[in-house]
């Protein structure tokens, strides 16, 4: 097969290298046009159903509303996790299914259920709304708007009206939640005294205010020739419009609604706010589909603003208060930049030491080559072009280029041995000849490297999702290295070298390499019990190394929009929050950098946050220019001045990851189930007291079950038939001037606004006066609610929440000063010796969790992979001794691995690991490609084994390693040295990982395993 397919590739060389340079063509414009986004979507698919319940409380909102829903959605088809949270007048139920389930499909498992569900809610309660399908990174833009000449009334007309549909409409937006929002109404203020004293009923202002706004049809008028339309137009624009309607006439005079109530412009008590830059104002979250392009889509919604503001001259529309885009951007072109520069630093490697044009062209190419195809791979499967695909790419540099230089160095070393026969055979043989001979190795070495990277594929969850691209990239590389190694590589040795010079001169650097080292290996192989004690002794440092190093699950990543927490007391009212936000707002905005503050308090109608009043987000974003430590220190310093709430400070991507893990923005979250609420409010309390003390806990918070009050009306039959009242006279009475009844609607055009009955202010600003409401009976006689219901203040849970079907609360913690595995240890041991009542325990989630659970699978699938690494080698060497050699000379080339993270900071992430395996890979392949070049020394040159051969073939494998050693560090190179940048957050510490095993496998091939060969190899039997 691989003779076949290399003949081929000789045969049709013109045409292998004209498809080649159509596929370069070609792929860079596709790659060009590809979906680029920092991470690759890490959530799992979920649906989100919320259900409006006005008036009900927190637990008669689970117990009537989310519990039937849950037990609706039980079972549904790929389902792994429902999590619901209940709060005053709002359900929400989340199903999380599994990694790679077509979310239009789920939708509509979902719907199915749903609708059934639906009919067993309370009358009260709204229809259930599904969310629109959203991803983990689906806020794509923050868009703070204010003014110093319009209200927030005003504001809200626009923004609804205006912006919203215009920015809802550009493809790839899902929804456009609008915090701050102050719909305009027309208001009937009514007050009962005022009402009684006109001798005017309730029911009589809701009749005729709902008349006054009704819309109808007025049929057809028909004519002998045409059919005209009737039309009634309404005159009911303003508030002072609608004072002027009639309700009723009282001794022959006409009493209006202004004369019985006040009619005013107004709007309904707020779920929540915006504060932008120091003062109310809008704040519109525009969320993208998950499929969409975040870029595309963010420009897209920049370029709908601008053509919008002509026409919005009195708003100040600021787009930049969080914008992911630009982290995406900066991200794609730091690690594009990094690429590039590694592309030309592995030039200048092959240069120095191939010392031929010809052979450094043909080598050279095999890069661009095998990474478009790579590229274009990717993109018609769908993927993203992202930081992680990036990475991989980066990484396999320096393997995709050795597969060339072994064919072309082979290649060369053949021809010029041809060219010195008497009889020298055809240019076409020796090609074919020589690139045959080092495929098999070829082909076996990058088998190893799929078999090595096989366990990132089975990392489970979050893990998997951020790494699987890396892996899929790398290998896609590796095998289109091996590719263009068979097609293109042949055919371009065959065009080019057969006329080139062949001169066996080296290089001056692989001169001096090649003197230096012919110095060193025979004392080596004269004593390899030496180079046996070595590989002990460093091996056992490394082990004592190991238990040194800290452990976290991913690095902090440098984005330039940040997000903060306020949490108060629940019940805290909107106005409360809005005086703590207005002052934090000044101070973040002051600190040098910072350029703007948008923050949102509550929840708005539609959107993806589940919370009460007393829960704010505050936003700001610094300047890319300003020095990113000093400024960060000074933010969370400032956010330290506010004591006696919860607070933090995070970047955008960091706590979306966190919300995927827990649905929390902590690091560690302890979450215990049980049933009785008090019993777990007092198990959190106890589990909060007995971490506190542990180093390296900050944010310490227990999640706030707190009993607020609440204001009950307990309806009393008896008292209420006396006056011939039934339930629903006073509970519709009350409602109305308690939280009012919309009556019509007032049409400008497009805009539609709600004409609603209310209270006054006065007669519904404390119990006392909701006990003295007065209810019109029956008879025409009036009572206060007070002497028909029992009115009371009663506690209630300000919010529960579920997960499996049982109720749980957190104890959460983030990290700092230590690292994320020694505190957590500590954390499981506090919890260890706390006991719990039988139906309640406690799980640990968060990173540490996850890490831990991404580390077992891996080692336990690592040991799968191993397996195969060896059937593989022994399949090419057909020797046990060889194949164990091998295998035992990996755990030795990770001790670069290990010393480097220890000096590099001494913590291990998920990213670390992945490069020891990356390692492990490149190992494999260049002690594979050695020991096979010993074996056909022996086998096909027929030289006995001895001395001679061993330092033979080292010598002839030395460049190659060097080669492969230096062209993958100098690849990595510049995200050594670029630190952590944006978008090298994760490959920063990857990159020094493979860098420190590079070193060691390097001086493995070259020096020990010449060594080690010479001590357990045996002649091959004639």
């Amino acid at each position: 097969m691989l003779t076949w397919l290399i003949s081929t590739s000789l045969r049709l060389r013109v045409a292998i290298v004209a498809l080649m340079a159509m596929v370069l063509v070609v792929g860079f414009r596709v790659v060009s046009r590809t979906p680029m986004d920092v991470f690759p979507e890490f959530a799992p698919p979920y649906v989100e159903v919320q259900t409006e319940v006005p008036g009900l409380s927190t637990a008669e909102v689970e117990a009537l509303v989310t519990v039937p829903i849950e037990n609706a959605l039980n079972g549904t088809a790929w389902v792994q996790t429902i999590r619901s949270k209940s709060v005053m007048g709002l359900s929400s139920v989340v199903l999380y299914f599994k990694q790679g389930v077509d979310i239009q499909a789920a939708r509509q498992m979902v719907q199915e259920r749903l609708s059934l569900a639906a009919e067993s809610l309370p009358n009260v309660a709204k229809p259930p709304v599904m969310l629109q399908p959203l991803s983990s990174t689906s806020r794509a833009l923050k868009i703070g708007i204010s003014s110093e000449t319009l209200t927030q009334m005003e504001m809200s007309s626009l923004a609804k009206w205006i912006i919203r549909p215009r920015l809802v409409s550009i493809p790839g937006v899902a929804n456009v939640a609008i915090w701050g929002e102050r719909d305009r109404q027309l208001q009937v203020l009514v007050d009962p005294d005022r009402l009684r004293a006109n001798n005017i009923t309730l029911a009589e202002v809701e009749q005729a205010a709902g008349d006054a706004v009704e819309l109808t049809g007025g049929g057809y008028l028909d004519t002998p020739n045409q059919r005209l339309a009737v039309s009634h137009i309404s005159h009911i624009k303003t508030a002072e419009d609608l004072a002027q309607v009639v309700v009723a006439f009282r001794n022959g005079y006409a009493l209006r609604l202004g004369d019985v109530a006040d009619v005013v412009e107004g709007f309904e008590a707020p779920i929540g706010d915006a504060i932008i830059n120091d003062g109310p104002g809008i704040l519109l979250i525009v969320e993208k589909q998950p499929w969409a392009n975040t870029l595309v889509v963010t420009r897209n919604v920049e370029a709908a603003l601008d053509a919008l503001r002509p026409g919005l001259t009195e708003l100040d529309i600021d787009s930049t208060i969080f914008r992911p885009a630009g982290f995406i951007e900066m991200s794609i072109k730091n690690l594009n930049r990094a690429l590039l520069y590694g592309c030309i630093l592995v030039v200048i490697v092959l240069a120095f030491f191939l010392y031929d044009w010809h052979t450094a062209v043909i080598s050279a190419l095999a890069i661009p080559c095998s990474l478009i195809i790579a590229a274009l791979i990717l993109h018609y499967r769908g993927g993203t072009i992202n930081t992680m695909v990036l990475a991989g790419l980066v990484i396999a540099i320096g393997e995709v280029v050795d597969d060339a230089i072994v064919g072309v160095e082979n290649v060369m070393r053949r021809l010029r041995l041809n060219r010195a026969e008497d009889n020298p055979e055809s240019s076409f043989e020796v090609v074919l000849r020589a690139s045959v001979e080092v495929r098999s190795a070829v082909l076996y070495g990058s088998l190893i490297v799929v078999l090595v990277l096989i366990p990132v594929f089975f990392l489970p969850g979050l893990s998997g999702t951020f790494f699987r691209p890396l892996a899929l990239s790398y290998i896609l590389a590796i095998l289109a290295s091996l590719l263009v190694a068979l097609t293109l590589t042949p055919a371009l040795c065959l065009i080019m070298l057969p006329r080139a010079s062949l001169h066996p001169k080296d290089s001056p650097l692989v001169y001096w390499l090649k003197r230096g080292y012919q110095v060193v290996l025979p004392c080596l192989i004269k004593h390899p019990n030496w180079a046996i004690l070595i590989v002990v002794l460093v091996l056992g440092a490394a082990g004592v190394t190991i238990p040194l190093l800290g452990e976290e699950f991913l690095p902090s990543f440098k984005e330039f929009d940040f997000l903060m927490h306020f949490v108060e007391k629940p019940g805290t009212s909107v106005e409360a929050m809005d005086r703590i936000t207005i002052r934090a707002s000044k101070e973040l905005r002051s600190i040098p950098g910072v350029r703007n503050f948008g923050a949102h308090i509550g929840r708005a109608e539609v959107a993806d946050e589940v919370v009460g009043t007393n829960f704010t987000e505050l936003w700001v974003s610094i300047d890319p220019q300003v020095d990113y430590d000093t400024t960060v220190a000074e933010i969370k310093e400032a956010v330290e001045g506010y004591p006696g709430l919860y607070r933090d400070v995070l970047t955008y991507l960091r706590e979306r990851i966190k919300e995927v893990l827990t649905g929390t923005a902590a690091t560690v979250v302890l979450r215990i189930f049980g049933p009785d609420l008090a019993v777990l409010q007092e198990k959190a309390k106890e589990i909060a007291g007995a971490i506190g003390e542990i180093d390296g806990i900050i944010d310490l918070h227990v999640q706030p079950l707190t009993m607020i009050p609440q204001v009950e009306i307990k309806f009393r039959l008896e008292a209420a038939a006396q006056f011939g009242l039934m339930p629903g006279d006073v509970r519709r009475a009350a409602t109305t001037l308690v939280k009012g009844a919309k009556v019509g609607e007032i049409y400008e055009g497009q805009m539609v606004f709600d004409c609603v009955v209310w209270g006054t202010p006065e007669v519904r600003h404390d119990i006392t006066a909701l006990k003295e409401l007065v209810i019109d009976t029956p008879t025409g006689g009036h009572v206060p609610l007070g002497q028909v219901a029992d009115i009371y203040v009663a506690p209630t849970p300000n919010q529960i929440t579920r997960e499996a079907n049982s109720r749980y609360i957190d104890v959460s913690c983030n990290v700092a000063r230590r690292d994320l595995g020694s505190v957590a240890r500590e954390i499981e041991a506090k919890v260890e010796a706390i006991d719990f009542d039988t139906g309640y325990h406690p799980e640990i989630l968060g990173e540490y969790a996850e890490r831990q659970n991404s580390r077992n699978r891996l080692l336990a699938v690592a040991v799968l992979s191993a397996l195969g690494i060896f059937f593989i080698v022994y399949s090419d060497f057909a020797s046990v001794r060889l194949a164990l050699l091998l295998m035992l000379c990996l755990p030795i080339a990770l001790t670069g691995s290990i010393f480097s993270a220890l000096f590099s900071g001494g913590v291990l992430s998920l990213g670390s690991i992945v490069g020891f395996v990356t390692v492990l890979g490149i190992v494999g392949r260049n002690g594979i490609m050695l020991i096979s070049h010993y074996r056909h020394l022996e086998t096909q040159e027929n030289m006995p084994f001895g001395e001679e051969l061993i330092v033979r073939g080292a010598m002839e494998r030395l460049s190659p390693i060097l080669m492969t050693a230096l062209t993958t560090a100098l690849a990595l190179l510049p995200i050594v040295i670029g630190g952590n940048r944006p978008g090298q957050e994760i490959e920063h510490p990857m990159a020094i990982v493979i860098m420190g095993g590079l070193v060691t496998s390097t001086l493995l091939n070259l020096l020990f395993m010449p060594a080690l060969y010479w001590k357990f190899a045996k002649p091959k039997s004639k």
